[in-house]
């Protein structure tokens, strides 16, 4: 099963990739923004569900909660699960299209590797996944500065510089600021679950970008600035998120 996804994902690349003119790094980004249409009803789903938290978190019954049982987290627990299900809202409802997407980056990976295919073991393998274009193999590597078959460096004046590295995690930090609703119970069990995600997801994504071949750093930055626009578009991008707030007394 997983290796007829890697087929149907290298022949995909490959059509693009022919499509364009022989320029990998041109078929990672339209073959990223194919996957955001394809899993659009997911964002929408996670739209969705960000949307229900953040209206069941302003409610009254939320709020009587929280003053209620702030002394009792056991009971607090308790009580926002009931309404939860009451409501029927998933706390983790918002959290499922990253989590799929996580599939969807191990195949692309291995997509990209193995298309890329430089040895004659290599070639041999990339060849069974192969319906239609072999005679576009071997790839061109190259796209802007990268070897896309490697991790990404850009030496300025002797130094090497992980720049899409830092691009992935900038753009995953906005993506994310920027896409979450601001929590008016910013203590609770759920928010803080939520917060650890927003900061350690963006660091997460800048370390798999820094450690694998540019090609994913290239997939991760389409998609997060191709989820950024749409959102915007959509009017649902919620700017104040990148201003810290003071704490009130």
């Amino acid at each position: 099963m997983w290796d007829a996804v890697i087929t149907v994902f290298i022949n995909v690349l490959l059509y693009i990739y022919d499509f364009v003119g022989n320029n990998f790094g041109l078929a990672i980004i339209f073959f990223t923004l194919l996957i955001r249409l394809v899993t659009y009803p997911l964002n929408a789903k996670q739209m969705k569900s960000t949307q229900a938290m953040q209206d069941l978190q302003g409610s009254k019954e939320w709020q009587d909660i929280q003053k209620k049982y702030k002394n009792d987290k056991e009971k607090l627990a308790q009580e926002q699960m009931r309404i939860y299900q009451e409501m029927g809202v998933s706390p983790f409802g918002s959290c499922l299209p990253t989590i799929i997407q996580f599939p969807i980056i191990i195949a692309l990976y291995q997509s990209i590797t193995r298309s890329l295919a430089v040895t004659p073991l290599q070639l041999l393998a990339l060849s069974k996944h192969i319906t239609n274009g072999a005679t576009l193999i071997p790839l061109n590597r190259q796209f802007l500065w990268m070897d896309l078959s490697q991790p990404e460096r850009l030496i300025i004046f002797g130094f090497s510089i992980p720049l899409l590295a830092v691009i992935v995690a900038v753009t995953s930090y906005l993506q994310t600021k920027m896409m979450t609703p601001a929590n008016p119970n910013a203590n609770d069990q759920g928010a803080q679950m939520s917060k650890m995600m927003n900061l350690y997801m963006p660091l997460f994504m800048g370390w798999l970008a820094f450690s694998f071949p540019s090609g994913l750093a290239i997939y991760f930055i389409t998609s997060n600035l191709a989820s950024i626009i749409q959102y915007g578009a959509m009017g649902k991008l919620d700017w104040k998120n990148l201003i810290p707030k003071k704490k009130t007394a």
